[in-house]
């Protein structure tokens, strides 16, 4: 993408959260991250998102995030849309990978600064020094599980700030999502950032989803939400249904670490977690292997298992 205008024409759509797939040894396993980029895109995913929150940003170095955005960029040749998850503890760290985003054709996602006791107008002064280091614009994260979460008040100022494309929303709270919806859809490309509970953003208006499960679930997922795109929401519906066990694993276990597992089980390869966080427990695994055996058994889904 080489601009802002190019950028929010192709904002839109179904975006796998690609996970990192790190080895054994804890370095980040390229051939792997490649085939799980073009299997997404095979199957005619409208973007990726790559180092976001289940992307496990927060544990990798400065150094390893710059690698990360320039190998996945020169892997897509702009076949699609790329968000590059740019958010950082530190401002400087997120300067410069919002920079080098925009330079490579990606779209930086920003979160704000994830410290204590700041207030809105220090947020709103955030995303304003942000926003114009990107050619591509940036997309802001409203990210209640690793910061703040932004009001609606606030990202409706939000959207007054140039270089703002969109906003991933992060809190879906029905009564936030409707008055984002409401007062933001036109203005802004809107995307829901969870697969868990994305039917009711889109109905409400919003412009796509990202998810993080359609590693493991590509067919499913994909399904879903073409089903409701086109207006069929007795399908979309049926379809989502069809995998709530799976999202109450998630919900107990976690994101990535029960995604990465269920790839395992389909011979995907998502890799392993890096510390804090840790692999599932094998009780965990015992479960998820049923629901996905269950799963596979339903033509619906297009899901097949390995072995």
């Amino acid at each position: 993408m080489k601009d802002i205008i190019e950028c929010r024409e192709r904002l839109r759509g179904i975006f796998n959260i690609t996970v990192t797939p790190f080895d054994a040894q804890g370095a980040i396993d390229y051939p792997a991250l490649c085939e799980n980029i073009e299997r997404v895109i095979g199957l005619g995913y409208d973007g990726i998102l790559i180092g976001g929150t289940y992307g496990e940003f927060p544990v990798m170095s400065l150094a390893e995030r710059r690698e990360l955005f320039i190998k996945v960029m020169d892997v897509v040749q702009d076949r699609i849309a790329v968000m590059l998850c740019s958010a950082s503890s530190d401002p400087r760290d997120a300067r410069e990978l919002t920079m080098l985003a925009g330079e490579l054709g990606g779209l930086p996602m920003v979160t704000a600064p994830f410290v204590s006791e700041i207030t809105e107008s220090q947020i709103l002064d955030y995303f304003k020094e942000m926003a114009p280091l990107s050619r591509t614009g940036i997309l802001v994260y409203n990210a209640p599980g690793i910061g703040i979460t932004l009001s609606p008040a606030l990202l409706e100022q939000l959207a007054d700030v140039q270089g703002v494309v969109g906003i991933k929303q992060g809190d879906l709270n029905p009564t936030a999502i409707d008055q984002i919806a409401s007062r933001l859809r036109g203005r802004l490309r809107l995307f829901c950032a969870s697969d868990l509970a994305f039917l009711g953003p889109m109905m409400a208006g919003f412009d796509g989803i990202s998810t993080t499960n359609s590693g493991a679930l590509p067919e499913l997922i994909l399904g879903t939400y073409r089903a409701l795109e086109r207006g069929d929401a007795i399908t979309a519906r049926d379809l989502h249904q069809l995998w709530y066990d799976y999202r109450a694993l998630a919900r107990q276990h976690g994101q990535p670490q029960l995604v990465k597992a269920a790839m395992a089980l389909r011979g995907f390869n998502g890799g392993t977690v890096r510390a804090p966080l840790k692999p599932i427990s094998g009780e965990a695994l015992a479960a998820l292997t049923s629901v996905m055996q269950q799963l596979a058994s339903d033509p619906r889904s297009g899901i097949k298992l390995t072995g």
